[in-house]
């Protein structure tokens, strides 16, 4: 994942829909995404999800219902988001947050592939 660079699209505007579970980002290149709740946190950033190196990953199961609790700016690169779960350690970029906007789909149905083959659920 690149870092920011002098090219990188900032956000305009972010918004939390708490009854359909979805931040709604606008980026100043004029893509707009909105990406649920459990996308999000299925894909966080942080350790505890991704490892600390390829194949470490955790697959995250039972996250349909997660909520955001509460949204924090980091800097003026990032977000860090609260999760009903208790998780809090994900530092999501604007360039971490444009890729999940623009790979949705196919990072969604990676996602649901992986759960099928762990015999795991999206309900906790």
């Amino acid at each position: 994942m690149a870092g920011l660079s002098k090219d990188s699209p900032l956000p305009t505007e972010i918004k939390l829909h708490q009854q359909s579970r979805r931040l709604e980002i606008a980026f100043s290149d004029g893509a707009r995404f909105e990406l649920p709740f459990e996308f999000l946190r299925v894909y966080s950033p942080s350790a505890e999800v991704r490892g600390h190196g390829p194949g470490q990953e955790t697959l995250q199961v039972g996250k349909r219902k997660v909520d955001i609790s509460g949204v924090e700016q980091v800097g003026n690169y990032a977000i860090q988001p609260r999760f009903s779960d208790g998780h809090d350690t994900g530092i999501y970029s604007w360039d971490y947050l444009y890729e999940l906007g623009e790979h949705q789909d196919v990072m969604w149905t990676d996602y649901i592939r992986r759960l099928k083959e762990a015999h795991a659920s999206r309900d906790a």
